[in-house]
């Protein structure tokens, strides 16, 4: 068995859809996660936000942050759908280092490193 690796994704959801429709894309990703054997630690949803620049002809979109425990590599089913799914404007995922998710207390058995001075 692969060790668990500690991960952040940032998604934005299309801005046309209403709460209710945005919240079952949430839904779906967490159920993607848990398929491929990881586990969402936290769901942050920013809620919706206007862009700083037009992005793909849209103005606004619902941010959501996940923290995600995984193997190595599977992952990259996910970040595929994401690439390809329509009522995803953005998405960024990206492996958190070890002692940052040892400080987000992600990682279980490792504490988090002592700071020096």
């Amino acid at each position: 068995m692969l060790a668990m690796r500690a991960y952040e994704l940032m998604v934005i959801i299309v801005g046309e859809l209403d709460d209710t429709a945005a919240e079952v894309v949430v839904r779906r990703i967490d159920d993607q996660v848990k398929a491929k054997g990881g586990e969402v630690r936290t769901t942050e949803r920013w809620g919706k936000r206007r862009f700083a620049y037009e992005i793909d002809h849209r103005y606004d979109g619902y941010y959501v942050v996940f923290e995600v425990l995984a193997e190595g590599g599977a992952l990259d089913d996910l970040e595929r759908q994401l690439r390809l799914a329509d009522d995803i404007v953005r998405h960024k995922l990206i492996r958190l280092p070890d002692r940052e998710a040892a400080r987000r207390g992600l990682l279980e058995g490792q504490a988090a490193p002592a700071a020096t001075a």
